[in-house]
């Protein structure tokens, strides 16, 4: 338990990563750990993170692809700290910063990165009821533009680095309207729950400083069969060994 509110430590990746995170609140699933592990990182490549939350995407990079010099800026104190615990208690180093991403610290700003990902409010403030926890409505909502997520994250890219991004499905023309021409070779990447349903989220990848053409690909189920039909897990074998064994979410180019 951390000091001022009540946790609970949580296994990711098979147990390969252990997150403690707000028992009540926002907490991580699994898409955290699906762009995780669609990052296309490899090692001695910088990673920066906004929006860390409790750390479980950058750990969970951190623990599938060894010597990555990672960091994190998260706008919650209380979830920065938590982050900066679990990066301790599971071996990864990595600097986090508690700071808005309209207005990073110099450590970070001072830099450029190959890779920076992100896990943006699936909501608009402008949206919808405010939650009564002030901590999950910024997770969920907050109060930042999706323009200020994309222009933070290009600012921060080298030339020819990447973004990888996971979203809402209802939030693509929200994202797309957000890319500038500084960013190029996007491709989008639905997921569905099933096969021949609707996708409810998708992963984008984007370089700076590129010109390739928008590619928009074929849905990925992540379940088995188009109903459920029991009460056992029923993820296809590829995603199992994501969510399970920390294996990379493999995505065609």
């Amino acid at each position: 338990m951390s000091e001022g509110f009540n946790t609970t430590v949580d296994a990711f990746l098979g147990g390969q990563v252990m997150l403690e995170q707000p028992a009540k609140g926002y907490r991580a699933g699994i898409d955290p750990v699906l762009l995780a592990a669609s990052v296309p990182a490899i090692e001695g490549q910088s990673v920066l993170e906004l929006g860390c939350g409790t750390g479980a995407a950058m750990l969970c990079l951190g623990k599938r692809v060894q010597g990555l010099t990672l960091f994190g800026a998260e706008i919650q104190p209380h979830y920065a700290e938590l982050c900066r615990k679990n990066a301790a208690a599971n071996g990864i180093d990595a600097q986090i910063s508690t700071a808005d991403l309209r207005a990073l610290p110099q450590d970070i700003t001072a830099r450029t990165f190959d890779h920076v990902i992100t896990n943006p409010p699936y909501f608009e403030r402008t949206a919808g009821k405010a939650s009564p926890r002030a901590d999950r409505d910024i997770a969920f909502a907050g109060d930042t533009s999706m323009k200020d997520w994309l222009d933070a994250a290009t600012r921060r890219l080298k030339p020819k680095g990447w973004l990888s991004m996971i979203q809402k499905a209802d939030r693509l023309p929200d994202v797309l309207n957000a890319i500038d021409t500084r960013l190029g070779d996007v491709a989008v990447y639905p997921i569905s729950g099933r096969i021949n349903r609707p996708a409810d989220r998708f992963i984008l990848r984007t370089r700076k400083g590129t010109r390739g053409p928008f590619k928009l690909h074929a849905p990925i189920a992540l379940h088995e069969g188009e109903i459920h039909v029991n009460d056992q897990p029923d993820y296809r074998s590829e995603v199992a060994d994501v969510l399970r064994q920390g294996f990379a979410f493999s995505l065609p180019d």
